[in-house]
């Protein structure tokens, strides 16, 4: 139904409704400083360095921004489904009527920021492979100048001058002061690597401080230093804190060292270890010379041996001793076949003097001849005729009167 003018309700603009919100909102002093615990969704990160998104829980949702100038601030990166915690003021956006959480700080819930900014920077690090065993340089063996980048006011450039000159006292050391806490000291940090590893005039680099709370290490943590480690042609060792301190700076080095003691150690041979091992290798190679030595002199006695076997004077000898020893050879043939000879020549004498008759005729007996023909049985007498009787000293003549015949043996 029309009302008529005099009689219409005082009557604002959509403007004046979200002004008069917004004062409403901007006067409740329990909306000016809040803390809101909710997940991150719809993340959105601006070029202008804005942070938009929306804080919800089970049933609600509110949207949320966070500007460049606050966002900067943040040692970690927020993301979808990251439980926070929230501090800010609520108020209301006028152009559009809606109201969100202007936020001033954030911290992850259930968590330190620090310890979330470093564990996401190490992953996202080491997925770009700035970490690789394959990308470490070695350390130098003998280095001539080490580069120190470290507090000029801490106790650490002490120990790592007093390490560097008593193990290798012909070492040089370039230091180079800088802040390793605070808000600058990472741009210092970075400036003095860059500034070192350029100009040529280092072997080795030792960047680091002593221990301390995780915001006093916190500059060695940085994303820039990382990379210009990573970047850096001379070899970089990270000494940051003590042994269970780690820092991205520790990982992305080519050494790590517990301490920077322990960097000074590492960068630097030590002077007595040298020592005794270039006196075991003198020995070992006088040993070496020796035997070589030795190895020459007889090769060259077995030369000698060889030119003077090969010589006149040798030649001659060789002949001089295969002719005795042939004359010494015909001789012994000689005499063996002398005695060979001497032995049968008694053998046949032998058998000859077993079948002499006259031997026969020594021992008793005598030989009976009749006719010329040898009488060998009785039976061959002709008792009619003589026969002749041979003894050693002379022959008899005899005539058988009668012969008898001897008896057979049983």
């Amino acid at each position: 139904m029309y009302t008529p003018k005099a009689a219409r309700p005082n009557v604002i603009s959509v403007s004046q409704l979200n002004r008069y919100i917004k004062s409403v909102i901007d006067h409740e002093p329990r909306l000016r400083s809040v803390f809101v615990t909710g997940e991150i969704s719809n993340f959105n990160h601006h070029s202008s360095g804005h942070l938009y998104f929306s804080l919800k829980d089970g049933q609600s949702v509110i949207r949320a921004v966070m500007f460049a100038g606050n966002a900067r601030r943040l040692q970690f990166r927020p993301q979808d489904r990251m439980k926070v915690i929230c501090c800010g003021e609520v108020a209301v956006y006028e152009k559009t009527g809606q109201y969100q959480l202007y936020i001033m700080d954030m911290q992850p819930d259930g968590i330190g920021a620090l310890a979330l900014a470093f564990e996401q920077l190490k992953q996202r690090l080491e997925a770009q492979g700035l970490f690789a065993p394959s990308h470490k340089k070695p350390l130098p063996r003998f280095p001539k100048t080490v580069g120190v980048i470290t507090s000029p006011t801490g106790a650490a450039v002490q120990d790592i001058r007093n390490i560097l000159y008593r193990r290798y006292p012909c070492v040089n050391m370039l230091f180079y002061p800088v802040l390793v806490q605070g808000d600058g000291a990472a741009p210092q940090l970075v400036n003095a690597l860059q500034r070192m590893d350029t100009s040529g005039l280092c072997d080795v680099i030792i960047i680091g401080r002593g221990g301390g709370s995780t915001e006093d290490l916190w500059a060695f943590n940085d994303e820039a230093l990382a990379r210009a480690v990573y970047q850096c042609h001379t070899p970089v060792i990270s000494a940051v804190g003590h042994e269970v301190d780690f820092t991205i700076c520790d990982f992305v080095a080519d050494m790590r060292a517990p301490t920077p003691s322990a960097a000074a150690e590492l960068a630097v041979p030590d002077r007595a270890e040298l020592t005794a091992y270039y006196r075991s290798q003198a020995q070992y190679l006088s040993h070496l010379m020796d035997n070589r030595l030795r190895g020459e002199d007889n090769f060259l006695l077995r030369a000698r041996q060889r030119m003077e076997y090969a010589g006149p004077e040798g030649r001659s000898q060789r002949m001089r001793q295969y002719y005795q020893l042939t004359a010494q050879r015909l001789q012994s043939m000689f005499q063996q076949k002398i005695s060979e000879n001497e032995l049968k020549l008694r053998r046949s004498a032998a058998k000859l003097e077993s079948l002499n008759p006259l031997s026969v005729l020594a021992r008793g007996y005598a030989l009976a001849e009749q006719d010329g023909v040898i009488v060998k049985t009785a039976a061959q007498l002709n008792k009619e005729k003589p026969f002749t009787l041979t003894f050693t000293d002379g022959k008899v003549t005899a005539k058988a009167e009668e012969t008898q015949a001897l008896p057979e043996e049983v």
